[in-house]
């Protein structure tokens, strides 16, 4: 199989992430909004990937991921990753500046340099975002954790992880002085919109919507 271009390994990872993992089927629109592209461009890429023998596409029964597809989009997540961590830890990038650095970082292909890459940060899980970090062999470590909002009035947690990794999500979460690792505890829930108070590391009170709360990643 030739190498994978560039984009058509972003139309794999998307359809990696959509898939929850190649647990389901995804729809070409849904490929469609995920890329924000036109449905004719995503049928070509399809049609390209599927020469690929990356995935497999039915109509009426969605685009599967095959095993060698999940392989390759893991290893670029995998990729993805190491550079974020890299990029905040290494070279002082804010948590919201290194996702659009990493999309092309992702696309290095020498493996030596991902492995020594991997051993100078000293082989971290997660990524700054809380994202699990593939290992080499695309094993996942995964761990429990469920959005904010979901938490029970007075129940503490930590905060481990975002849904919603745009930039502007993650200032704002900079601003209100959220961040990951911080320890949290529910001291109210308005039963009108579903917003909530937080107690963070014990100091500081914020009040949060329902859709900030949702997009944020809690372990008890």
């Amino acid at each position: 199989m030739n190498p994978l271009t560039y984009a058509e390994e972003n139309y794999l990872k998307a359809i990696y992430h959509l898939s929850e993992g190649g647990k389901k089927g995804v729809s070409t629109n849904d490929i469609s909004g995920e890329m924000k592209t036109k449905p004719a461009s995503v049928s070509d890429m399809l049609r390209k990937l599927g020469d690929k023998a990356v995935i497999e596409y039915r109509k009426y029964y969605g685009v599967h991921i095959t095993e060698e597809g999940k392989k390759i989009a893991l290893q670029t997540i995998r990729k993805h990753r190491l550079w974020e961590v890299f990029l905040v830890e290494k070279l002082k990038f804010s948590w919201d500046e290194v996702h659009e650095v990493a999309d092309e970082l992702e696309h290095i292909k020498s493996g030596i340099l991902i492995q020594r890459l991997d051993e100078y940060l000293g082989f971290p899980k997660f990524d700054p975002h809380g994202d699990p970090i593939p290992d080499e062999y695309g094993d996942v470590r995964s761990r429990p954790r469920i959005p904010l909002n979901e938490l029970e009035l007075h129940s503490a947690g930590q905060i481990v992880a975002v849904k919603d990794s745009s930039a502007a999500f993650l200032r704002y979460l900079d601003k209100v002085g959220a961040y990951i690792g911080a320890r949290i505890k529910v001291t109210d829930k308005v039963e009108f919109d579903g917003s909530i108070e937080i107690l963070v590391d014990n100091k500081k009170s914020i009040f949060m919507s329902k859709d900030v709360a949702g997009n944020i990643l809690v372990m008890q």
